[in-house]
């Protein structure tokens, strides 16, 4: 059973949401295609290329240095929204953990929900305006409730993981009212949203972390 949330398991997050990113830059980018700039699945591949580089080279110890690496490397190395986006959710995740290698289930969850609301005061977004939020406000609500019944760090991820991709799929039939997708207007419904994608990604790669 996973009590805690630890630096290894930190590590092995980032590395697994790189390499999904990777292995689904096609994918990504054919959303991206649909509504957008044709870009999201270059960019998170590279931008997370460029993290495990910077992780690499520095190799932080305690959570709050790691997810500020993560962050920083994402805003700068990210065009579109997505580097900010993403780049403000590790920093605020960075934020709230704090100087230390473990956190437990509350605090993991403390941290995640600093990110997604470094998203929201970045980016406005709000439930069912076809954004990544409506991947992460649904992940995060998931994981809470697994912990509130008492199940450990892999159960409570796994969970977050099943509801960031239902949340995925749910913007398929959503008019986007946020970002570039908005310009769309109708055009809109029928795509799923790349930024959801790539969450349902990082929600995958958090629980095998903590599998």
């Amino acid at each position: 059973m996973s009590e805690t949330f630890t630096i290894a398991h930190a590590r092995s997050w980032i590395d697994g949401f790189a390499s999904r990113c990777d292995e689904q830059k096609a994918y990504l980018t054919e959303l991206d295609s649909a509504i957008g700039d044709a870009d999201h699945g270059a960019n998170m591949a590279r931008g997370m290329g460029a993290v495990r580089g910077a992780l690499s080279a520095d190799e932080p110890q305690a959570l709050d240095a790691l997810f500020k690496a993560v962050g920083m490397t994402l805003v700068s190395s990210v065009g579109g929204a997505s580097g900010p986006l993403y780049g403000t959710f590790f920093l605020r995740v960075g934020m709230t953990s704090g100087a230390v290698d473990s956190l437990d289930g509350a605090g993991l969850s403390a941290s995640l929900h600093a990110g997604v609301k470094g998203i929201v005061d970045r980016g406005k977004a709000e439930a069912e305006d076809k954004t990544m939020f409506d991947a992460m406000a649904p992940a995060l609500d998931a994981l809470d409730a697994s912990l509130a019944e008492g199940g450990d760090l892999a159960a409570a991820a796994s969970a977050a993981a099943e509801a960031a991709a239902a949340g995925r799929d749910a913007t398929e039939p959503l008019q986007a009212r946020k970002g570039r997708a908005s310009y769309l207007g109708e055009r809109s419904i029928g795509h799923i949203d790349p930024g959801a994608a790539s969450t349902a990604l990082l929600f995958d790669a958090l629980a095998e972390a903590l599998s």
